[in-house]
């Protein structure tokens, strides 16, 4: 098969990711003949109970893991390693703790290889998307956990990559926090019309974000059922638990997960 269509973000065409064992110990498929599209501008999010291999195949489309089979493509281009066109966010901030806000936010500006002043101007644009303008000048050991989140992100956006791959983001932060940032990425994603691919094991934060819901089996991962979420913008927490379609889609997503831990 050819490249995606022009409507297409993002195609993955058979992906199987098989993990030899060590020392005698059999091997493992993490994930088997998975076949999925999404699409420009669309926020896609990827649920799953854990050791599902929902990170392994975020880290396939990101090019830092090679699938056993299958292709992944970008646009028309075939994914072989990591790309500008891709840009990654993980549970751990990955910051570096030497470098302030701003710095951090530079790293990958400079990397492009930018003008002084056009990284200063996109550093300035993405710490103000992400609401840190007067907190740029500090260190990441002066932040709070969602701060450094904002400067992950905001770094990540900065070199205006394609598709923004978020591997459980907010997991480490504390209820309020997440609820925060799940705010703060929807908005980002409706100013910034980026392609999201986001992946979770928490249901209400996939049903809030998601245009989409992709929905993996466990051992081997495969894709069990996709589900389209037309809620309304913005979606808060409050409000969505009288909802019907709500109600309706978490419920769903419980019997498919409870179902899949036996």
């Amino acid at each position: 098969m050819g490249g995606p269509q022009s409507a297409s973000a993002v195609r993955i065409e058979g992906i199987t990711k098989v993990f030899e064992g060590r020392l005698g110990s059999p091997s493992v498929t993490a994930l088997e003949d998975i076949n999925m599209e999404v699409a420009q501008g669309e926020f896609c999010v990827l649920i799953g109970p854990s050791g599902c291999g929902k990170s392994t195949f975020l880290k396939i489309v990101a090019g830092l893991i090679r699938p056993t089979a299958g292709s992944v493509y970008v646009g028309a281009n075939a994914v072989t390693g990591p790309g500008r066109d891709r840009g990654v966010v993980f549970q751990e901030y990955a910051l570096f703790p030497w470098m302030s806000v701003r710095e951090n936010v530079k790293f990958g500006l400079r990397l492009k290889g930018l003008s002084r002043n056009e990284c200063d101007e996109a550093a300035s644009r993405y710490i103000a998307l992400v609401g840190l303008r007067a907190s740029e000048g500090k260190f990441p050991h002066e932040l709070s956990g969602g701060m450094r989140q904002r400067v992950a992100i905001a770094r990540a956006l900065a070199v205006d990559p394609q598709i923004l791959l978020m591997d459980e983001p907010f997991g480490a932060l504390d209820y309020f926090t997440r609820r925060n940032m799940q705010r703060e990425v929807a908005k980002i994603w409706q100013i910034t019309k980026k392609t999201i691919l986001f992946v979770t094991h928490n249901i209400d934060e996939a049903v809030i974000l998601a245009d989409r819901i992709v929905a993996f089996t466990t051992t081997p991962g495969t894709v069990s059922e996709v589900i389209p979420v037309q809620l309304p913008r913005p979606r808060l927490e409050e409000e969505l638990l009288s909802n019907p379609e709500y109600v309706e889609i978490k419920g769903r997503l419980l019997t498919l997960l409870n179902g899949d831990s036996h």
